[in-house]
């Protein structure tokens, strides 16, 4: 039996009681593109810290090349032979693009200074080789970030690494990029490199990688062979859910019947693109109505909200809330219209923990609540006191520090704050992880209550179970496009997920044109 490259035995690590990983095996062998896949909290960034040095593990041992080893630091891990090439561009900005191509190794002449000439040549010389084109005296900084991707990518391969890590390659690239860094992967297979491929696109499993390694809540759940598996089969496997029968029927073309069409839509997003994030997403939210968008880790369902909220700029499309075209892109600007938003993470993008609950609460509504120039206390105790009732917020004082209260309740407080606009649309990014189930089945309520109210919500969720049971209607994404929409009792997780693995953005747009054409009739 050959003996693999890279040998991860049993691995176990712990962080403050959680245990991020539980005896993980995983080999990587030569000439092979293994994927590695999971959801968020599966695991997959530690494993990786492990076998590069970051971490040590607790349990369990790393072989490299039949050895074991214990990398003290990744750049004993690199100079063995192991390279990463991280989502986030770990290079230097305002060096150029050689220095960052040579960085820690740059050519030096008989004096022990840096050759610059030979380091220019050289460099061009490598990123041509690979078919990349650029000025490699400019700084990194001002290329693009698929350009900074291809010279991290590019840095790794000229490193002569026996492993290379690709820890979601393509996230900045282009569909251009993209085929040229599988012209890479394909270099690497040749040179006997052992590659493993961190990703959540499904499409590159299936075009990039021989073998594949699911990882969920920290355990390895499945590894074998691509051909062996499907993209339903490891859909389901990587959500943790059960099929008797995996169907390969494809997506479906779901009827209009439980629709609800009362009132024309108080939000319209159209055509909404941000390459390479998000492809002509279009979205509608009725009032009253809950609008479900689902998709794996990387789908584009946080780029979606945020696009539409204005946190981040797009290539092109409109939003129009109320029937009136928004002119400005910004968070400011969208509350002005009638959004709001709770962000995905509360702790980083939400909350502001060393206030209190009740400058938590009316932050956003400050403007409303000056006369003057001077602050109403009145006005603002009779606002926070109607939320903390209203959404019922467990705490000891509204002057209590809000990072001292719970999860589910730091969530309700961030509610208060967005309801306190009287918004039209709410958009909710993961509103109840990492809260309680008590706490959680008190926010589903909430919105259930909320759109019962009239209030428009679009609800982003990885559980499929609260996308199913809390939405009217349901848009499917997959690498930042819509591939199918599901309404009334045509929602389950099964089709969800049948959606993810096999629709098409055709199949999707000829759904959309006949549901348009029978609401003519």
């Amino acid at each position: 039996m050959t003996t693999p490259t890279i040998d991860v035995r049993s691995v176990s690590k712990q962080f403050a009681g959680v245990r991020a990983l539980d005896g993980v095996s995983v080999r990587l062998n030569a000439g092979e593109v293994h994927a590695l896949v999971g959801e968020n909290g599966a695991g997959k960034s530690t494993l990786i810290k492990l076998v590069t040095g970051v971490y040590r593990p607790d349990e369990g041992e790393v072989h490299y090349l039949g050895e074991p080893v214990a990398f003290a630091r990744p750049r004993d891990a690199q100079a063995a032979g192991i390279s990463t090439i991280y989502q986030e561009v770990n290079l230097v900005p305002l060096q150029s693009v050689a220095s960052n191509l040579f960085l820690g190794r740059e050519p030096r002449n008989r004096l022990g200074l840096v050759d610059r000439r030979r380091m220019y040549r050289d460099a061009r010389d490598t990123l041509v080789r690979y078919g990349i084109t650029v000025d490699v005296r400019r700084r990194l900084g001002e290329l693009g970030l698929g350009v900074q991707q291809m010279v991290a990518v590019a840095r790794a391969l000229s490193t002569d690494a026996r492993v290379v890590i690709m820890d979601e390659p393509t996230s900045s690239l282009e569909p251009r990029e993209v085929d040229l860094l599988a012209g890479l992967v394909e270099v690497l297979r040749r040179q006997q490199v052992a590659v493993l491929y961190v990703t959540h696109k499904l499409d590159e499993v299936f075009r990039f990688c021989e073998r594949v390694t699911v990882l969920r809540d920290g355990r390895l759940v499945h590894t074998g062979p691509v051909a062996d598996t499907t993209r339903l089969r490891l859909v389901a496997t990587m959500l943790g859910r059960d099929i008797d029968e995996v169907r390969e029927h494809g997506a479906t073309t779901f009827t209009d019947e439980h629709r609800d069409t009362t009132g024309a839509p108080v939000l319209q997003a159209a055509g909404l693109t941000r390459r390479p994030l998000l492809d002509d997403v279009t979205v509608e939210v009725r009032p009253g109505e809950v609008v479900g968008l689902a998709g794996l880790l990387g789908s584009g369902r946080t780029e979606t909200a945020k696009a539409v909220f204005g946190v981040d700029p797009v290539d092109s499309g409109s939003v129009s809330v109320g029937g009136r075209a928004r002119r400005r892109w910004s968070p400011a600007s969208a509350i002005r219209d009638g959004l709001g938003m709770i962000p995905e993470d509360r702790k980083a993008e939400g909350i502001i923990a060393d206030l209190s609950v009740r400058d938590n609460i009316v932050l956003a509504a400050l403007p409303r609540l000056t006369t003057g120039g001077f602050l109403s206390e009145r006005r603002q105790a009779e606002l926070v006191d109607t939320f903390v009732t209203r959404l019922r917020i467990k705490v000891a004082s509204t002057d209590q520090k809000v990072r001292e209260l719970s999860g589910g309740n730091q969530q309700k407080v961030l509610l208060a704050r967005m309801l306190c606009l009287h918004p039209k649309v709410l958009i909710l990014d993961e509103p109840t992880r990492g809260i309680d189930v008590g706490a959680k089945s008190e926010i589903q309520s909430l919105i259930d209550e909320l759109a019962e109210q009239g209030l428009g919500v679009l609800l982003i969720s990885s559980e499929l179970e609260e996308v199913v049971e809390g939405a009217d209607r349901v848009l499917v994404l997959r690498d930042g496009a819509v591939v199918g929409t599901l309404r009334g009792d045509d929602i389950s997780e099964d089709r969800i997920m049948r959606t993810i693995a096999t629709a098409s953005r055709a199949e999707s747009s000829e759904a959309e044109s006949s549901e348009a054409g029978d609401d003519d009739d």
